[in-house]
């Protein structure tokens, strides 16, 4: 009966395990693993309102580059009216790495396609993250806000026109340069130039504002992000990975927010600072508006219509005498999320690549694979080196548990007769048990304890390949082309299960059978989820399972425990 009971609590504790996980990945923004929920299509405005009315981004046909979109009047974010249709064009410039498409319609950002970075569904297309298409939406906007009571000023709906000059990076060139002019709204024009660098996926953007009417005006500059909240195509249902809006603040760090809580009106994020970013992410890549330290500027997120999202900053200008101008500098990114150039972009920019609570731990074991990675030059094998090390660092702990776990061995022929001949008086059992464990010196969580303290820099390792976009489109050898995608021909998944299925069977077997088959219940049902993990996850595993195996099979022959396999009595 002791046996029973203990086997349950083993089987609840380990549910309870799961569901804390499960919670734990709801926590932070990502989507709930057994217990799915359609996001609610709602209509009216949700989350954290701009303090000022910012035009709404709402779109009425979808037909790509002829959308018809609204601007919010000035009473508020949520109340918008519709414009007769302008007739706007779209501008495409190009340098090294990037392609991007304006909109003379505002001068906004409505394609980015990324010329290093191949697609992983169709290999003779690159990668495209903003588009403006009938399957997605999601543009990079910016204009200006008049104070309380003011005239309408250029908005990202305002008909601009693009100053003559190339439009590709020319041999020898480092930037590139491209000037978009709003007509004269409110007595204001709203001049925009985006510089392109070689190289780079990052754009400078500035903005000059010029009064040409006859009174002085007080305008506030918007930048917003606004996309559909859409997942991205092909993301895997066996692995969470964020998709939403998030905001960096020194005070507050980096919050972000899945589209379902916007929908709920359950946003808590900061509204004011003089610092940070506000960013859209996705799996591998992620678009931000940067704006530098010590400017003041208001926070928001909301949903713009069904299934559409902003977020984005405001912030005031000096008042602005007429005939006077004023300039104001912020930066654009949009591109993968490569760790190095994001901290050289912005602090906390880097924070996109999402580690959660264990980055202390993942961002070391980052480096360390990048130092591999320059030294070995193949992220595959640089991943197998990798594990070697952490092997190495955590020998004497594992050498602990595997001798544990031999003298265990050693000893399960005698606790196998004692629960025979005691089988009928369990609490006798148990004080036997417990006695002979006494004598022999051994500890039955011994093996346990150091696998434990481990466990944490391993789920951070996970978390660091399943995050770093370099392993995407990375090839190892032979058949894997691409160690961000699942096994082709399942190859690696079949090798982890048998590495399992061998690491299982030297373990000593539990006296209890009903925990025996436990044993080998859980490792089996956990192999199975790596059919669909990406190749470099289950060759990390791999590498990790074949050097426990060796491990435990030289400590257990010095011990004088020959290794022996057994199999389950189902």
């Amino acid at each position: 009966m002791n046996d029973i009971r203990r086997t349950m609590l083993w089987v609840v504790f380990g549910l309870s395990l799961v569901m804390l996980w499960d919670q734990w990945q709801v926590y932070n923004g990502r989507k709930t693993t057994f217990f799915p929920r359609s996001a609610p299509v709602v209509a009216q405005s949700g989350g954290v309102a701009p303090p000022s009315s910012v035009p709404a981004a709402v779109p009425i046909a979808t037909n790509g580059a002829a959308n018809t979109v609204g601007v919010a009047a000035a009473t508020g974010p949520s109340d918008a009216q519709t414009i007769a249709p302008i007739k706007h064009e779209q501008i495409v410039a190009q340098t090294d790495v990037v392609k991007v498409t304006f909109d003379t319609e505002g001068g906004s950002v409505v394609r980015t396609e990324f010329l290093k970075e191949v697609d992983k569904f169709d290999k003779s297309r690159n990668f495209v993250l903003l588009d403006d298409s009938k399957e997605r939406f999601y543009e990079a906007q910016s204009g200006l806000i008049a104070s309380a009571g003011g005239a309408a000023l250029p908005t990202h709906k305002t008909l601009m026109t693009l100053a003559p000059g190339d439009l590709s990076l020319k041999d020898g060139s480092q930037t590139l340069e491209l000037r978009f002019e709003s007509a004269e709204v409110g007595g204001v024009k709203l001049i925009k130039t985006y510089t392109l660098t070689r190289g780079s996926y990052a754009m400078d953007v500035k903005f000059e504002v010029i009064n040409v009417g006859a009174t002085p005006v007080a305008p506030q500059l918007y930048m917003q992000l606004v996309r559909d909240g859409n997942k991205p195509p092909g993301e895997s249902k066996f692995y969470s990975t964020f998709t939403g809006p998030a905001i960096y603040t020194e005070a507050k760090k980096y919050q972000k927010v899945t589209f379902e809580n916007i929908d709920k009106n359950k946003v808590d994020v900061e509204k004011s600072a003089s610092n940070g970013y506000v960013a859209m992410v996705q799996h591998y890549f992620a678009s931000a508006w940067l704006l530098g330290d010590g400017i003041a500027r208001d926070l928001f997120l909301r949903k713009v219509d069904t299934n559409l999202y902003s977020v984005g900053m405001i912030t005031p200008l000096q008042e602005i005498a007429p005939g006077g101008h004023k300039t104001l500098d912020a930066r654009f990114f949009a591109g993968p999320q490569e760790e190095k150039k994001l901290e050289a972009l912005a602090p906390g920019l880097e924070l996109v690549k999402d580690y959660g609570w264990l980055t202390i731990l993942a961002k070391p074991l980052y480096w360390l694979l990048d130092q591999l990675h320059g030294f070995i030059g193949n992220w595959g094998w640089s991943i197998v080196a990798l594990v070697v090390l952490l092997k190495a660092t955590f020998y004497w702990l594992n050498a602990k548990a595997y001798a544990s776990m031999a003298k265990m061995k050693a000893i399960n022929p005698k606790i196998t007769a004692m629960r025979e001949q005691l089988k009928d008086n369990p609490q006798k059992m148990q004080t036997e048990m417990m006695r002979i464990y006494r004598e022999e010196k051994v500890n039955p969580m011994g093996g346990c304890l150091p696998i434990m303290v481990q466990i944490p820099v391993f789920i951070a390792l996970y978390w660091v390949l399943l995050s770093s976009v370099e392993m995407r489109n990375a090839p190892w050898l032979g058949w894997i082309h691409d160690l961000s995608s699942p096994d082709p021909f399942y190859i690696l998944p079949i090798v982890m299960t048998l590495t399992t299925v061998l690491q299982t069977s030297l373990n000593p077997a539990p006296p209890d059978p009903m925990q025996a088959k436990m044993m080998w219940f859980m490792p089996l049902a956990f192999s199975v989820m790596f059919f669909f993990f990406p190749a470099g996850l289950v060759m990390y595993w791999i590498t990790n399972n074949t050097l426990s195996i060796i491990q435990q099979w030289v400590i257990n022959t010095r011990m004088g425990v020959p290794p022996k396999f057994h199999l389950p009595k189902f």
